[in-house]
């Protein structure tokens, strides 16, 4: 990862200043048109540190839970995860999925017995509570998809938006679960373990961040790269669409 990657996708880019968190101000390297630039050479030095702890934490056969539920980040969190193999949450975060694990089995148990036709729960039910039934499932398998596979309590946390994801975040800290995610300038970066610094709402940088952190673990594990060239449709525009030198030079310097 360059600097000159980062800069390009728009991730030094942060919020109007009258929005900003003070406790950011270490990683901010001046204002221009009313938003706060972020310092990239921070962003880099953070990521690659956060890519490092998490690197350790898949050698030694920790699972990481993604978590993006935000329209941004959905598709490319699923695909980055699926493509590391790792467990990911992008639908609505429900309350108590960490530090009520034990329930939310409980739902993943019914949903496998939901999807199996001959499961005996269907047995001698009317057309109208099959159909109610098959409703359930639905709801349950959008729910649960990512995380249908996770046995165990994740090793780590990594979120898109700690804002955003603050009840995750909140639950990982609960429990002793390292977290990891991108913060904006609007954001406390304290309140994640390991924060990386940048524009959290621009879907050129969530794929580009996303995308190396998926490649370094996969390459940490030994695993095989998987096509991860999905393109995500633009739901939202970035804050910033184009760089110039004098952008560059403030980043850089």
């Amino acid at each position: 990862m360059k600097i000159e990657e980062l800069l390009e996708s728009g991730a030094h880019y942060g919020h109007p200043v009258s929005k900003w968190n003070p406790k950011f101000k270490p990683f901010i390297a001046t204002k221009k048109n009313g938003i706060y630039i972020i310092n990239l050479k921070l962003t880099l030095d953070y990521l690659n540190k956060a890519v490092n702890e998490m690197k350790k934490i898949t050698e030694k056969g920790g699972n990481i839970l993604f978590v993006g539920t935000k329209a941004q980040a959905k598709d490319l969190v699923q695909t980055s995860a699926d493509n590391c193999g790792m467990f990911y949450i992008v639908e609505r975060w429900l309350g108590g999925t960490l530090t009520n694990f034990s329930t939310i089995k409980k739902s993943i148990r019914r949903l496998v017995m939901l999807e199996k036709d001959s499961s005996p729960i269907y047995k001698n039910k009317t057309k109208k509570e099959r159909h109610m039934l098959k409703r359930e499932k639905l709801k349950l398998s959008d729910l649960h998809r990512g995380i249908k596979d996770m046995k165990h309590l994740p090793s780590a946390l990594f979120v898109v938006d700690a804002n955003h994801e603050k009840i995750a975040v909140a639950e990982a800290k609960c429990l002793g679960i390292p977290t990891f995610g991108l913060v904006d300038t609007n954001t406390n970066p304290n309140s994640l373990d390991f924060p990386i610094p940048a524009n959290d709402d621009s879907i050129k940088t969530i794929k580009l961040i996303m995308s190396h952190i998926s490649e370094s673990i996969l390459e940490s594990v030994g695993g095989t790269h998987k096509d991860n060239s999905g393109e995500a449709p633009e739901v939202i525009e970035d804050k910033g669409s184009d760089t110039n030198s004098e952008e560059q030079e403030v980043v850089e310097n």
